[in-house]
């Protein structure tokens, strides 16, 4: 069941969830390359259900997407293929997650009101460096890199809240796939209950793509998103 709600949760505001995963994992004692392994499988699939129904809801640009994904891929790859010691894992991936979620809050309840400016094209260049940097850092730590690209696209007003959650939806997709073929060498620490897992965050994730795609404000979408970021930081933290 907590698969299921995270799954639901992260879907709603186009993430797949991996982040709260390694949260569930660490609190249950999980070894680093279990959870990374497992929540990048976990991610990918949550991922693919919210990119189809997304793109099936006509939120999704693709010139928005494949800036981030081109040099996004082969850089979650090789971070894939990197393990970090406990000792360093959990630090590293709550700090992160924290400040992330502080930018997405402020973004959320004390910037400019939805739509009071039209949102950017991606700069080109700009988009390239991003992808690659938080491809690496994500697939080093088996986050997906949604939850790190969120903040930095509605930051910089290269989206609407909407339209970001459908971009981290596909960058989720990509990267998750990327990290999970670097990781291959730790395939044997996956958990044999993974595939009971899948069943419960595909439930998940399909409900809250659904909700996500078409429902929430994107007001909402940013405060849920900034309060999931910020409790996953503390509880890999601490």
């Amino acid at each position: 069941m907590a698969f299921l709600a995270t799954a639901l949760i992260y879907a709603a505001v186009g993430q797949a969830g991996a982040s709260g995963y390694i949260a569930i994992m660490g609190l249950a004692g999980f070894a680093p390359l279990a959870m990374k392994t497992t929540a990048l499988s976990l991610n990918l699939l949550v991922a693919g259900i919210g990119t189809a129904l997304f793109l099936r809801a006509g939120r999704l640009s693709w010139r928005n997407v494949w800036p981030f994904a081109v040099l996004g891929f082969p850089f979650s790859m090789l971070g894939g293929a990197v393990h970090l010691s406990e000792n360093v894992y959990f630090p590293v991936v709550g700090a992160v997650l924290i400040l992330s979620a502080l930018q997405m809050a402020r973004t959320a309840f004390m910037g400019k009101a939805a739509g009071s400016d039209a949102p950017a094209t991606p700069p080109f260049a700009a988009a390239l460096v991003t992808g690659a940097i938080i491809g690496f850092v994500s697939g080093t730590t088996g986050t997906g890199g949604g939850v790190f690209l969120a903040p930095i696209i509605l930051t910089m007003n290269w989206g609407t809240a909407r339209q970001t959650a459908a971009t981290t939806a596909v960058y989720n997709l990509i990267n998750s796939f990327a990290a999970l073929i670097g990781a291959y060498a730790a395939w044997d620490h996956i958990p044999s209950s993974l595939p009971a897992w899948l069943v419960a965050v595909a439930a998940g994730g399909t409900i809250g793509a659904y909700i996500g795609s078409r429902f929430l404000s994107d007001r909402w979408l940013r405060g849920i998103l900034s309060f999931l970021l910020v409790m996953s930081g503390i509880k890999l933290i601490w």
